[in-house]
């Protein structure tokens, strides 16, 4: 997955904002959607944070407090670096955290924990609360386009192809696999949930 994510840096954010090859996607909803959760985010009251897998900075820009990021990917960091000037970017894996226990208030991370297997999803739980206090998770939403959990085929702009392993989450089900939470946002696109 390290190589699909590095060759994805440049194109990533045509998910977020419908364009590239996401341009002729029907998605209703999906920017108000964006906007409605960027605003949950920069609504929560600032925190040494730790943002894991996070990408090109997309989400990472609305996180109040002084952040930092991880990612394994140098393209991906490189364009949030470029995009959040003002927080740190490391790159490295996120299993393990290659951080000591207490180091951070909160962990956000977006759209990663939905591609991990069960084995690395509780391996990450373990270690996110080893090293903050609050976890913070966004994920894609469950809705009628997907089953809860998929084998996608993802092209990319270069027509490569790549299999990857993907969860959808209502909020409820998302809580109560991280052991209790807070709904914060949840729509036909989106979930985050605070515990």
């Amino acid at each position: 997955m390290k190589t699909y994510y590095e060759r994805r840096a440049t194109e990533y954010d045509d998910w977020w904002l419908g364009t590239g090859l996401h341009a002729g996607r029907h998605r209703p909803g999906w920017h108000e959607s964006v906007a409605e959760l960027t605003q949950t985010l920069t609504a929560l009251e600032p925190a040494r944070t730790l943002d894991v897998a996070c990408g090109t900075g997309f989400l990472t820009q609305h996180l109040p407090g002084a952040i930092v990021g991880l990612d394994q990917s140098e393209s991906m960091l490189a364009l949030a670096r470029e995009r959040v000037p003002q927080a740190t970017f490391v790159q490295g894996d996120a299993l393990p955290l290659p951080f000591p226990g207490d180091s951070f208030e909160r962990i956000f991370t977006s759209f990663f924990y939905g591609h991990l297997e069960e084995e690395d999803r509780l391996d990450f739980l373990s270690q996110a609360r080893h090293v903050a206090g609050e976890l913070v998770v966004v994920d894609s939403a469950l809705n009628e386009e997907h089953e809860p959990v998929e084998w996608q085929e993802r092209v990319l702009k270069d027509r490569s192809t790549w299999q990857v392993y993907k969860r959808f989450f209502t909020a409820a089900v998302l809580a109560e696999e991280l052991g209790g939470g807070e709904t914060l946002y949840e729509s036909r696109w989106f979930v985050a949930v605070r515990c």
